[in-house]
């Protein structure tokens, strides 16, 4: 009796050990950059680096950034360049995600296109991307660089434009508000390949506040 008591004691002590073991971790996420538009800077993002808080991402997991907003986009793609190069050394990740909103749009774009960048992004997301120009901005285009590129028919769109606007083995999607006063045609912030959605009316400056595109985009880069 002592023998098989000690028999079945030795089993369940290899076996109980096995079945409570910890669980595997669940796949970790991309990190997040968020890139801001013109006259803007990192803060722009406190309300949706907050709900993905609430959502259960952490700090090191979403990451916002400023730049000089008048100089030119190429600039500004090389700089975000620098910055993915940071986050996946600090991670330790293999790529990231990348959420636009209006002129971030274009740089994140120029940095996809023509500076390897789809090697190491994952899901893209413009918000109110200006991605076809608006002539709005040629009421600053005299003044900034960057304004000047925006403009409809620039060189600069043109080329970003040109051939596949969706490159690399990246997810795309753009969501865009029939009522954007700073998108003149609205239509310009949708782009070819991408999932383009209609978010509403939704003004230009609310576009990446907003409670209701912040739950798709999150979706969109689950």
């Amino acid at each position: 009796m002592r023998n098989s008591t000690a028999i079945v004691t030795t089993a369940l002590a290899t076996v109980i050990p096995a079945l409570v073991a910890t669980p595997a971790h669940a796949a970790t996420r991309n990190p997040v950059i968020f890139v801001h538009g013109l006259s803007s800077s990192a803060g722009t993002w406190d309300t949706w680096v907050s709900k993905f808080k609430s959502d259960g991402y952490s700090s090191s997991e979403l990451y916002t950034w400023s730049y000089s907003w008048s100089q030119s986009n190429k600039t500004t793609a090389a700089q975000l360049a620098t910055k993915v190069q940071q986050v996946l050394a600090q991670t330790g990740a293999a790529k990231v995600d990348l959420v636009t909103h209006s002129m971030g749009a274009l740089s994140a774009r120029y940095y996809l296109k023509n500076l390897g960048g789809t090697a190491y992004v994952d899901d893209f997301v413009s918000t109110a991307g200006v991605n076809h120009g608006t002539d709005v901005s040629a009421l600053c285009a005299w003044l900034y660089t960057s304004c000047k590129e925006m403009t409809s028919g620039s060189s600069f769109l043109t080329a970003l434009n040109s051939g596949d606007e969706t490159p690399g083995n990246v997810d795309y999607a753009a969501y865009w508000s029939n009522c954007d006063a700073a998108i003149n045609p609205d239509s310009s912030a949708k782009l070819a390949g991408a999932t383009n959605v209609l978010v509403g009316c939704i003004s230009h400056t609310h576009m990446n506040e907003d409670s209701g595109v912040y739950s798709q985009v999150r979706d969109f880069i689950a």
